[in-house]
């Protein structure tokens, strides 16, 4: 298991490192449509947290009203990804802003290129061991077409068509009401000003405003 989980992580940084000059490599795998960002449908219901199971990658599930009153960053993710080292720089927004209310809640899944193909466990040691990932994360999910998990379809219903992922690293932001306040590309890195300042707004006002 540890020679295992030694090559899993070798290769995944392997093709990490094709990102490295510019991102330029992975745009090579990733399609056009992964560019870009949008807003929500506003007449969309709010997502009932209670009513969804979450399962935690690390086993159980998240506990009722985890969520609750929270600002959350909701993204795909994927070890074998060109993509992947956006982690970095989802833990640094994790650390600078959870106190302020954002959960970052990482959903681990194989749909895009079958870069996610390890057991939880495996893609658990990767991002623990690899980018010291301590925010949360569920168990691995479906995120497009009808087997999607319930939340992403949720999502796909509020931001139609043109903001369901393409890719992995797509990020969908929820408000602290539970509303979609709106959807970022792959491309759009977790520190680029237009996420960072969707996130200011959400994270200002206040549930039940």
């Amino acid at each position: 298991m540890i020679a295992r989980r030694l090559v899993l992580g070798s290769l995944a940084l392997g093709l990490v490192g094709l990102a490295v000059a510019g991102g330029t490599a992975a745009w090579l795998f990733a399609p056009r449509s992964a560019v870009g960002a949008g807003t929500a449908d506003t007449g969309t219901p709010p997502v009932g947290w209670d009513a969804l199971a979450l399962p935690r990658i690390e086993g159980g599930t998240f506990e009722p009203g985890f969520f609750d009153g929270k600002a959350v960053l909701l993204v795909n993710t994927a070890s074998f990804c060109g993509f992947t080292r956006q982690y970095e720089g989802l833990q640094a927004l994790w650390e600078a802003r959870r106190d302020d209310g954002l959960i970052v809640l990482g959903v681990p899944s194989n749909d895009f290129g079958n870069q996610e193909p390890g057991t939880e466990d495996e893609i658990q040691d990767f991002c623990e061991t690899t980018f010291g990932i301590d925010f949360p994360m569920t168990t691995k999910q479906t995120v497009v077409g009808p087997s999607a998990h319930p939340l992403y379809r949720w999502a796909a219903e509020a931001t139609g068509p043109s903001g369901v992922p393409r890719w992995n690293f797509h990020k969908i932001l929820i408000d602290r009401d539970g509303r979609l306040a709106g959807w970022f590309g792959t491309g759009v890195k977790p520190d680029a000003p237009q996420l960072t300042q969707a996130i200011d707004q959400a994270l200002a006002a206040r549930a039940g405003s």
